[in-house]
């Protein structure tokens, strides 16, 4: 699935990377500046803003963190080259006891039990995601529509066939994304 998906009213009018994206509303809006455009994170189903001042190459550039970093900017804590990002966590003595006599410390235990978790809880989180980047999407683009709230209670309740008999009449461009946003929602 593409990341980014815009809408100029109710038609698409790009999907993909976020520079992909980002440039074709850029575009648009030099020949259109007035027109209703709205970005959205496919995977999330928020709506998304872009800063598309600047040429075509400088969105790019911003969009694929290829600004040159600022000289002032303080170092953050962690190894952000790794992608290890530090914070606080509150436990009780008896917690820290039980992780400093694990094999690897306590981050390294920490980071087994997290895993674990989430693989453990996978299926019922994906299913979780995809409805509510769904009903997100649908609540900004669809919820004037008739049988929005028909169609946001049957993805809830997993009745893919009713979702289907609520959204027939919607606009094209946008049922067909909803579609695609809610397939994960209903796969058994």
């Amino acid at each position: 699935m593409p990341g980014y998906t815009a809408f100029h009213g109710r038609k698409r009018l790009a999907s993909g990377t976020n520079i992909d994206v980002a440039l074709a509303v850029k575009a648009l809006l030099t020949v259109h500046p007035g027109a209703d455009v709205l970005i959205f994170d496919d995977e999330t189903g928020r709506q998304v803003d872009f800063n598309l001042s600047g040429s075509d190459a400088e969105v790019a550039a911003r969009l694929s963190g290829g600004e040159p970093a600022k000289a002032s900017a303080k170092r953050a804590p962690g190894r952000p080259k790794l992608g290890v990002v530090a914070r606080e966590v509150t436990l009780l003595p008896r917690h820290w006891d039980w992780l400093n006599e694990q094999p690897g410390g306590a981050s390294a235990t920490l980071r087994k039990l997290v895993d674990a978790a989430r693989t453990a809880d996978a299926p019922r989180e994906r299913l979780r995601r995809a409805q509510a980047a769904t009903d997100r999407f649908m609540m900004a683009m669809l919820g004037d529509q008739p049988g929005y709230e028909e169609a946001a209670r049957a993805l809830y309740t997993g009745d893919a066939k009713r979702f289907q008999s609520r959204i027939g009449g919607w606009p094209a461009d946008l049922k067909t994304h909803v579609e695609r946003l809610a397939a994960a929602a209903f796969e058994s």
